[in-house]
C-alpha cells in the first residue's frame, strides 16, 4: 500500500463504510464513535489530471479518464480487514466512481468482493463524516442514540 492513506482505523472483523470517488474515499468502522475521523485513501494524481474527471482535449469519442489501478489497490487493501463494507457513491453511469471499484474489485480480488455487502448512491460529497457514519449504522440497523427499549433517545 502506497503512503496515501491518511488515519488509519483497525477495521478487523467490523463492517466498514467507505464513501468512494475518483479522488479519495473516507472510510469508517460502522461502530465508530460519532465525531471519529474516517481513515482517508487518497487517489495517486502525478499527472495532475483530477482536478477534472471529464477531459475533451485529447478524447473524441467522450469517455472518462482511465482508473487508477493503484488507487483501487490501495482502497482494497485498507478495507481487506474488514468482516463487510458498505460502499457510497454519488454517480451514475460512467461517472460512478463507486460502481468501478466494486467492478475492480469483482475482476481482481474475487474473494474481497464477497465481502461487499451493498452499493448507495448519496450524495457523499455534503455529507459530512458523522452523516456518513450515521447511514452506514443505519443501513446495518445499528442505532447507538436508541439504547432504551422504547422510543426515548439518549441517557435517562
Amino acid at each position: 500500500m502506497t503512503d496515501d492513506v491518511a488515519g488509519h482505523i483497525d477495521l478487523s472483523g467490523r463492517i466498514a463504510i467507505a464513501a468512494i470517488d475518483f479522488h479519495k474515499a473516507r472510510v469508517f468502522a460502522i461502530d465508530s464513535p460519532d465525531h471519529s475521523k474516517p481513515e482517508v485513501v487518497v487517489a495517486q494524481d502525478p499527472r495532475g489530471l483530477y482536478h477534472n474527471v471529464y477531459h475533451r482535449r485529447g478524447n473524441p469519442d467522450g469517455t472518462y479518464e482511465a482508473d487508477s489501478d493503484v488507487y483501487w489497490r490501495d482502497l482494497i487493501e485498507a478495507l481487506k480487514p474488514a468482516a463487510g463494507v458498505l460502499i457510497l457513491g454519488h454517480g451514475k453511469g460512467k461517472a460512478n466512481a463507486s460502481h468501478h471499484f466494486v467492478t475492480y474489485a469483482e475482476k481482481h480480488d474475487t474473494e474481497f468482493a464477497t465481502r461487499i455487502l451493498g452499493e448507495m448512491r448519496a450524495d457523499i460529497d455534503d455529507l459530512t463524516d458523522e452523516q456518513l457514519l450515521r447511514l452506514g449504522q443505519h443501513y446495518a440497523g445499528i442505532d447507538p442514540l436508541r439504547d432504551h427499549a422504547d422510543s426515548r433517545r439518549g441517557a435517562l
